[in-house]
């Protein structure tokens, strides 16, 4: 019985999409060719592998057992390339790191900015993810290090602090609830809003919540990123739910104010999550480290 790593990498990424069509293409591998090759793997098995179930592709029970060794050997042969990447020069090195929509525009920039920057055969490969996707990306072997929210149960991976995540309502200084510090989601989520583009993660999230205080939030425009809605609730348009941090690089605006949720649901704490901290390469550890290192100061303004 033989499969290779492209066979293996494939049918773990067709169980995290839960597509055959998606887990191609995450594969980088043509829809016929990802056909061909599970029909491949089934035929030297002698049992199916996937069914269609109610929420896409599951595996069976013979495809469960695949996919926990395909998980260790993928992860036998990180390890394996890491260490041998050590004892190289000249060789560069990457890392697959998937965040969220807050760690990825508030808080990375300026701290991977730094970590690269000094190690130029560095590099990182991002993805915006939900804190529930990264989790599964990780535990998969998919991604290196993932940034998640600390409301999403994470398992059995090894986790790290990363940031304070506090997100708040920004409204028109001349609105009459600007006068407010504090303020429940539940006495705004019938305004109208400005949102940020569909499938933000980030946004995402935000409509879960609303949908949970019984009403789907109502959106006049939607903008691509945090400084574009502060900058249209400036103008009056609406009101937006954006990171403290993005918030208060327009204090001096003369029609923006920043004001706190009292729902719990508004401050997180970011945590990077790995499925074995010494088991990762060289630079991903190293990128761990540093990421983590300064979790006390990281979101400490917005307290």
């Amino acid at each position: 019985m033989r499969f290779d790593l492209t066979d293996l990498r494939l049918f773990l990424s067709i169980l995290e999409t839960g597509s055959i069509t998606h887990g191609a293409a995450q594969a980088n591998l043509s829809l016929p060719s990802a056909s061909a090759r599970i029909r491949g793997m089934e035929e030297t098995v002698g049992l199916p592998l996937l069914e269609r179930g109610r929420r896409g592709v599951e595996s069976t029970p013979a495809g469960d057992t695949l996919a926990h060794h395909a998980r260790l050997v993928l992860r036998q042969v990180e390890q394996m390339q890491g260490e041998l990447g050590e004892h190289a020069t000249g060789v560069k090195a990457h890392i697959r790191l998937w965040a969220n929509t807050v760690a990825l525009t508030e808080f990375l920039p300026d701290v991977l900015g730094a970590f690269l920057a000094e190690r130029p055969l560095v590099s990182v490969n991002i993805k915006e993810r939900l804190s529930a996707e990264t989790v599964k990306a990780v535990s998969g072997g998919l991604a290196d290090v993932g940034i998640v929210s600390d409301a999403v149960a994470h398992g059995a991976l090894q986790t790290f602090p990363f940031a304070t995540d506090r997100l708040v309502l920004a409204v028109p200084r001349a609105h009459p609830l600007a006068a407010q510090r504090r303020i429940a989601f539940q006495e705004v989520v019938r305004h109208d809003f400005i949102g940020l583009s569909e499938g933000s993660p980030m946004q995402a999230h935000v409509d879960a919540q609303a949908l949970l205080a019984g009403q789907a939030l109502s959106f006049r425009a939607r903008m691509r990123t945090f400084d574009g809605v502060c900058r249209m609730v400036a103008h009056g348009v609406g009101f937006g739910i954006v990171p403290e941090r993005a918030a208060q690089r327009f204090r001096g605006t003369p029609g923006i104010r920043a004001i706190r949720f009292t729902d719990a649901w508004a401050t997180r704490q970011l945590l990077l999550c790995v499925r074995q901290l010494d088991a990762l390469p060289l630079p991903a550890r190293e990128l761990v480290r540093h990421l983590s290192a300064g979790a006390g100061k990281r979101g400490a303004a917005a307290a």
